[in-house]
C-alpha cells in the first residue's frame, strides 16, 4: 500500500511534488500509531525538501478516516501546531492524490508486471520524480473549484 502525504503553506499553496511516499509493507495495515510515524517522516521530509517550512504553519490535507481522526493523530498534530484542512463526510474526491493523482498513475502502471515489490517501488519513485511541477500545481489549485462546487451543495459532493 502507498500513502502519499502532501502540504500546504498558510500564506499559499505548496505545489512542488511530492514531499514524501511511504509505503507500508505488504500485509501491514494503516492505523493510528503507524499513520504518526508517516507524520514524523513527513516532519522529516520536509526539514530536508523544503527548510523553513516547518517554522511557518503547516496545513495538512487528509480525510475523516480513522486513523486520521484518532486521539493519538490529533496529539500529534497539536503538539507540532499541524492544520488540518477540513474534510466534508462522503467527499473523497477532494483530496488531490484522489482526483488528480491515483488516475494517472494506475493508467501509467497498467499493463506492467513487476518481478519484485522493490522494482513496484522503483518504477513509483521514478514516475513521481519526473512529474513536471504544473501537474503538482494543477491539482492543488483545481481543489479550490472542487471546494467551491461541495459548499454549494451543502457538503454533499461526490464527484461521479
Amino acid at each position: 500500500m502507498v500513502v502519499l502525504v502532501g502540504i500546504s503553506q498558510r500564506s499559499g499553496l505548496c505545489a512542488k511534488g511530492v514531499i514524501l511516499l511511504d509505503i507500508l509493507p505488504q500485509g501491514q495495515c494503516i492505523n493510528a500509531a503507524r499513520y504518526c510515524i508517516t507524520l514524523d517522516r513527513l516532519k522529516e521530509a520536509i526539514r530536508r525538501k523544503r527548510p523553513g517550512l516547518l517554522r511557518r504553519c503547516v496545513v495538512l490535507q487528509h480525510d475523516n478516516a480513522a486513523p486520521h481522526s484518532a486521539n493519538l493523530t490529533q496529539q500529534w498534530l497539536q503538539r507540532y501546531g499541524w492544520e488540518i484542512l477540513p474534510h466534508p463526510a462522503h467527499s473523497p474526491d477532494l483530496a488531490p492524490s484522489d482526483f488528480h493523482l491515483f488516475g494517472p498513475l494506475k493508467r501509467h502502471l497498467g499493463g506492467m508486471a513487476f518481478e519484485t515489490e522493490d522494482d513496484l517501488i522503483s518504477e513509483l519513485r521514478n514516475w513521481f520524480d519526473n512529474l513536471d511541477v504544473d501537474f503538482f500545481r494543477e491539482g492543488i489549485n483545481s481543489l479550490l473549484s472542487r471546494w467551491q462546487k461541495c459548499i454549494d451543495l451543502y457538503e454533499d459532493y461526490v464527484e461521479k
